[in-house]
């Protein structure tokens, strides 16, 4: 027969080997919750990423893009084409070198850049193409004047307009666009 004091450490041995494995469990529970947050922390992360560089890919598709105010025939034979333009709101400065133009019909493309083109405010100054600045440039189409006729416009390898001029017999002074 046992005595009461053999049977009072078999009691605590069995409460302990209890407290031992809900410890156990415990630290596997907190273990489990670290890496289950790591794991949403590094996801939360590499969204964060994506986000902002989607962002800066939209920033610069957008960046330096031209908008045109107003196009039209500047001279009598419809082969000169004088277009008054501005950069997007927000964009960068760009070289007038690194803006080009192409005219696109039937006849063939006709292509340019807008060096030499005229800043007609507000500031009137400077050497590279401003935002908040109003620009014009003349166009000069050797084969491509008249019917379906489209302008594209890339700007700093960036922004792209695209525009489809009015089509028919054009003569000085007719806007197309």
């Amino acid at each position: 027969m046992k005595n009461n004091n053999e049977m009072k450490n078999e009691n605590s041995d069995t409460i302990a080997a209890m407290g031992i494995g809900a410890m156990i469990v415990f630290i596997a529970l907190i273990l489990v919750a670290a890496v289950a947050s790591a794991v949403i922390i590094q996801t939360a992360e590499k969204l964060q990423q994506n986000a902002q560089a989607t962002g800066e890919g939209t920033k610069d598709a957008m960046a330096s893009k031209v908008s045109i105010i107003n196009t039209l025939v500047s001279n009598a034979a419809g082969t000169q084409i004088t277009i008054t333009f501005e950069l997007a709101p927000g964009s960068d400065q760009v070289n007038p070198a690194n803006v080009v133009w192409i005219a696109a019909c039937n006849g063939g493309p006709d292509s340019g850049d807008f060096v030499g083109l005229t800043n007609i405010g507000p500031a009137g100054g400077g050497v590279d193409i401003s935002p908040g600045e109003v620009y014009t440039h003349n166009l000069v189409l050797g084969t491509c004047w008249e019917l379906d006729t489209q302008l594209g416009i890339q700007s700093g390898g960036a922004g792209f307009t695209y525009e489809a001029f009015n089509s028919g017999t054009w003569a000085d002074g007719d806007v197309l666009v």
